[in-house]
């Protein structure tokens, strides 16, 4: 048979053994909304021109120094993302 809880050690009707629910709605750590440095955002932007570029590239033709020159461009982006340490930008 299952243990029972022994008479008195239930809560009364109305208590949640918790604290008040004005106590748990709100969180306990207070988190600041972050959109990342402007220069990282010229890093992103200059990767994502790069991929559209390669992308462009390869349904027309394919167009190969055109799909290289976004390889480059990629390249660039990613050489200028870690110069201007995008991965600091992490909350």
């Amino acid at each position: 048979m299952a243990d029972q809880a022994a008479p008195g050690t239930m809560a009364h009707q109305g208590e949640t053994g918790s604290r008040e629910l004005s106590a748990q709605a709100h969180a306990a750590y207070g988190h600041e909304h972050f959109s990342g440095r402007p220069a990282s955002w010229v890093a992103v932007a200059i990767i994502v021109v790069g991929f559209t570029v390669g992308g462009i590239a390869l349904p027309v033709g394919p167009t190969w120094w055109l799909f290289w020159t976004g390889v480059g461009i990629v390249v660039i982006g990613g050489i200028y993302a870690a110069a201007v340490r995008i991965f600091n930008d992490w909350y």
